[in-house]
């Protein structure tokens, strides 16, 4: 079961989360990288500056031991700086070291402490997929309203999904 919920989360992390990611950031116009609806609201480009930082902190430092060096407040403080490229190269190359640590075989019972919460790597790595998942779908919503109709991002095949009553999935 460790083997299995391991390979997973990483899979999840780099083949589900990362290219959702991309696909929504070559849909979004750079323009818009940094828009807010309003003063109290984070821009794509503060959600993945938080992103970096959270799975760094979490993975990185949390099961791997790299010192934390996280500066929360400023994920969010940010109004401009970097682009598109830079962010998510950023982002995507953090998510390949956390894939693996996460794969390198941990014990996932151990006691930890991370970001002032108790936890376990289990836990620390549930937290980090659902993160990721979360935020993700937030900056695809952003992408396809700043984009507009035609925005093409799709992850299903509707048709497909779309089965008669009683028909097997």
């Amino acid at each position: 079961m460790q083997a299995w919920f391991t390979r997973e989360s990483a899979r999840y992390l780099r083949e589900v989360y990362l290219p959702r990611l991309r696909h929504a950031l070559d849909t979004l116009p750079e323009e818009d990288l940094w828009w807010r609806p309003h003063g109290k609201a984070t821009s794509v480009g503060n959600l993945l500056l938080h992103l970096e930082g959270n799975i760094r902190q979490w993975i990185l430092g949390g099961l791997g031991g790299a010192p934390d060096r996280r500066r929360r407040s400023e994920e969010f403080a940010r109004r401009e700086g970097g682009t598109k490229a830079e962010l998510m190269g950023a982002l995507a190359a953090t998510i390949g070291e956390a894939a693996q640590v996460v794969e390198n075989r941990i014990a996932l019972d151990r006691s930890l402490t991370i970001q002032g919460f108790d936890t376990s790597p289990r836990e620390a790595i549930y937290h980090v997929v659902e993160h990721l998942s979360w935020h993700t779908g937030q900056i695809v919503w952003i992408a396809k309203m700043r984009a507009g109709e035609g925005h093409g991002i799709a992850f299903y095949d509707d048709a497909k999904l779309e089965r008669p009553p009683g028909q097997p999935t």
